[in-house]
């Protein structure tokens, strides 16, 4: 299977358990690998034989800023259903989500989580 790759995409949002998380607003880094046959696209020279890596960033910025969850895995999920319903020929999403500003109270790069949804239903 073909990829796509959006690496370390940044967003500023509001999402988290507590409520200056969703006040303030943070940082969140995004990344997503996009699964697809993309054999079309390499004869054809087409953008619509391929998957608009453009405006999938654009999607998911707009998701996670338009939306506020409490847990990243919502929000994977979220962004993961927008891009399947974005994308008809995208079959396989794999995204990771990065907090940098995580308010654990210790020094860390991150927290985050990965997910990888594969299409069910076509």
């Amino acid at each position: 299977m073909d990829k796509v790759v959006i690496e370390n995409l940044q967003v500023h949002a509001n999402h988290g358990v507590f409520p200056e998380e969703n006040a303030l607003g943070q940082r969140f880094v995004i990344s997503a690998v996009l699964h697809a046959d993309l054999r079309a696209a390499g004869r054809s020279d087409a953008l619509e034989d391929s998957i608009d890596y453009g405006a999938a960033c654009h999607l998911i910025d707009a998701y996670t800023r338009g939306t506020t969850h409490k847990l990243l895995e919502r929000l994977a999920q979220g962004i993961v259903d927008e891009l399947f319903g974005a994308f008809p020929m995208l079959e396989r999403v794999e995204l990771t989500i990065k907090k940098p500003w995580a308010p654990i109270g210790l020094p860390l790069d991150y927290a985050g989580i990965s997910i990888d949804r594969v299409r069910l239903v076509r």
